[in-house]
């Protein structure tokens, strides 16, 4: 699902693509990066479809974008080894690690972009948790994505060049889809 709706929302990422080049390819890169999830088999436990899914992005990966996501989910992946059945918990750390792991492939992170998105998001998943540790997982997979999409909306008032083009991050973008 989240690739076929990248897919169809990629040349909204690519318009939207001002940093740290504006090459318009970032929705395409991801994407492609995105685009070989499908041939997971649907009746694996969650820590084995992560992996498998995590390892084909992983090979896809194309360009700043792709590679940045295809890390988060490398990290996700890492979290959730062996687990047939994700706990809220469980998803919580997913989130963490893959941010964690995405973070440590960029050099000079720069505020603003797909992993503030990430980092953001993660965090006020954690706290929430760490406040309410009976919270579900469908309800922090939820607080994530309406994190990150408060997170993207602000991208603009943390890098210039994103307000000067008058856009959001185009990765952090593709990351919501």
């Amino acid at each position: 699902s989240a690739a076929n709706t990248l897919y169809g929302k990629r040349e909204d990422a690519n318009n939207l693509n001002v940093f740290p080049v504006p090459d318009g390819d970032t929705g395409t890169n991801m994407s492609l990066t995105m685009s070989t999830v499908s041939k997971v088999e649907s009746d694996l436990g969650v820590g084995e479809c992560a992996e498998k899914v995590a390892s084909l992005m992983l090979r896809s990966a194309r360009g700043n974008s792709g590679a940045i996501l295809s890390l988060f989910f490398r990290g996700f992946a890492k979290a959730l080894k062996g687990v047939d059945e994700c706990t809220a918990e469980g998803l919580v750390e997913a989130f963490n690690r893959g941010t964690k792991e995405a973070y440590r492939a960029v050099m000079k992170p720069t505020e603003g972009t797909i992993l503030t998105v990430m980092r953001v998001a993660s965090e006020n998943v954690a706290e929430a948790f760490g406040e309410d540790p009976a919270l579900d997982i469908h309800v922090l997979f939820e607080m994530f994505v309406k994190s990150a999409e408060m997170t993207l909306a602000q991208t603009p008032e943390m890098l210039p060049v994103l307000k000067q083009a008058g856009v959001v991050d185009a990765g952090g973008f593709g990351f919501v889809c």
